[in-house]
C-alpha cells in the first residue's frame, strides 16, 4: 500500500528514549546538542519583527514561482552588503526552507535512481530528502590532518556514470570546515570533467572563526551550473520565518535551461507565506543584531571548551573554522552511541555521538557551541569528568 521510498526505520533509538524519559521525569540535563537558536537564550527584535510582517499587501495574494521581486532583490542586497558580492534577482530562486530547496534540485537534476555525491562526515537530513526524490545519495570522505580537507581521490572514486551533481557544505556541519580556495578550483574542475552540477550549502558561511581571512561564497561562481543554498534559518536565527533561497550561476546557457525549469517545479508548490516576502529586507537586516550574539556566545563557549580540554589528557579538540558545532575526540573505548547513553544516564550531559554525523569510525562526539554559557561549561565539565 505504501511506497518504498517511505519505509524507513521510525523506531526511536535508545538515547532518544532515554532523553524523553529523563524530561519527563524533570531530572536536569545539560543538553549540548540545543542547536535551535530561539530556544537558546538570543535578543530578538520582537516588535522590529511583529512591524516587519504587519507590512502593507499581507491580505493580496501575487503568485510568482520565484517568489516576489523586491523579496529576491533583498536576497540580492544581503550577498552585496555582506559579502561584496553582485547577483541578479533574476537568478534567486526562493523557497520554504534549504530542504525544500534541495527537493527541488533533485527534481531538477536526477532521474529515480541517479547519484548525488556527498561528503561525511556531515549531516543526516539530506538523507531523507534523497529518498523522497529516489536519489542515490554516494558518501566521500573529508581526511583530518591539523583540519579537514576533501579527499580528491576518494571523491573521483566515488563518482559514476549516474553521478548528477556534488553537494558541498560551506562551511561542513558539523566539522566547520570552509573549503580553501585550491579546493574550490579543484571541485569546480572536477565537476567541469564530468558535466555534473555542484551544490553548495551554505547556511553557516556568516559565521567565521577566521579573524580578518574573507571567506568566499559559491554564488560567484562562473565556470560550472552553481547551486548557492542558504535561508532565514541560520542568517537571522530565524527557522520559524521558513524562507530560503538558491542562487543559480555558471555559464549562461545552462543558468538559464536551469531557471527555466526550476521556474516549472516552484510554481508546481508556491510554498513561501506572502508575509515574510514582504518581510524580508527588514528581516535580513536583523540578522546584524543576531549574528553578532551568535558569534559572541559560540567564541565564547569555543574558549571555555579549549580551557577545561587543556585540564586534561583524555579528550581534544578538532579544529574548527565556523558554524555552530565543536567534534571532541574521545577515547573509543565503546561505540559513540554507547558512550553517549552513558554521559546521559550517568552524568546528566546529551551529546550527539558521532555516527549521527556518519563519522567512519567510533571516538567522536559532536557539542553545539549555541547552548546558553552556564549550561554549556557545565555540561563539558561533567562529560570530561566521565574520562578522568
Amino acid at each position: 500500500m505504501f511506497s518504498k521510498r517511505t519505509s524507513w526505520n521510525r523506531h526511536e533509538n535508545e538515547l532518544s528514549q532515554m532523553f524523553d524519559q529523563m524530561r519527563a521525569s524533570a531530572k536536569r540535563i545539560s543538553d549540548l546538542t540545543r542547536s535551535n537558536p530561539t530556544e537558546c537564550g538570543f535578543f530578538y527584535e520582537e516588535k522590529e519583527i511583529r512591524d516587519a510582517l504587519g507590512c502593507n499587501g499581507i491580505v493580496e495574494y501575487r503568485p510568482a514561482a520565484f517568489g516576489m521581486a523586491s523579496a529576491r532583490e533583498a536576497v540580492a542586497g544581503y550577498y552585496r552588503a555582506q559579502h561584496g558580492l553582485e547577483i541578479h534577482r533574476d537568478n534567486v530562486v526562493l523557497s520554504s526552507g534549504t530542504s525544500e530547496g534541495y527537493s527541488f534540485l533533485f527534481r531538477l537534476l536526477c532521474n529515480p535512481g541517479d547519484e548525488v555525491l556527498i561528503p561525511a562526515p556531515g549531516y543526516p537530513l539530506v538523507d531523507f530528502l534523497a529518498d523522497l526524490c529516489d536519489v542515490k545519495l554516494m558518501r566521500f570522505p573529508l581526511s583530518y590532518d591539523h583540519g579537514w580537507q576533501i579527499d580528491f581521490t576518494a571523491l573521483s572514486a566515488a563518482a559514476s556514470e549516474r553521478t548528477r551533481a556534488v553537494i558541498v557544505v560551506h562551511p561542513n556541519n558539523p566539522t566547520g570546515q570552509y573549503l580553501s580556495a585550491r579546493e574550490q578550483k579543484e571541485l569546480m574542475e572536477f565537476c567541469g570533467q564530468r558535466g555534473i552540477a555542484l551544490i553548495a550549502d551554505e547556511v553557516f558561511l556568516d559565521f567565521s572563526f577566521r579573524d580578518g581571512e574573507p571567506v568566499r561564497s559559491f554564488v560567484s561562481s562562473g565556470d560550472v551550473s552553481t547551486f548557492t543554498l542558504s535561508g532565514l534559518s541560520k542568517i537571522c536565527g530565524m527557522p520559524q520565518m521558513k524562507l530560503a533561497w538558491i542562487v543559480a550561476s555558471g555559464p549562461e546557457p545552462e543558468r538559464r535551461e536551469a531557471l527555466a525549469r526550476l521556474e516549472v517545479i516552484a510554481d508546481a508548490y508556491l510554498s513561501v507565506g506572502t508575509p515574510v516576502q514582504l518581510a524580508e529586507r527588514e528581516l535580513l537586516e536583523m540578522r546584524k543584531t543576531f549574528q553578532a550574539q551568535a558569534m559572541e556566545r559560540v567564541r565564547a563557549n569555543l574558549a571555555e571548551l579549549n580551557r577545561q580540554l587543556a585540564e586534561q589528557t583524555a579528550c581534544t579538540r578538532l579544529e574548527c573554522e565556523g558554524g555552530w558545532t565543536a567534534v571532541l575526540r574521545v577515547p573509543a573505548l565503546q561505540t559513540d552511541e554507547e558512550l553517549a547513553i552513558t554521559l546521559l544516564k550517568e552524568r546528566g550531559v546529551l551529546v550527539h555521538p558521532g555516527h549521527f554525523y556518519d563519522f567512519a569510525r567510533p571516538g567522536h562526539v559532536v557539542v553545539s557551541l549555541i547552548v546558553p554559557a552556564q549550561e554549556f561549561a557545565e555540561g563539558i565539565r561533567c562529560a570530561l569528568a566521565h574520562f578522568r
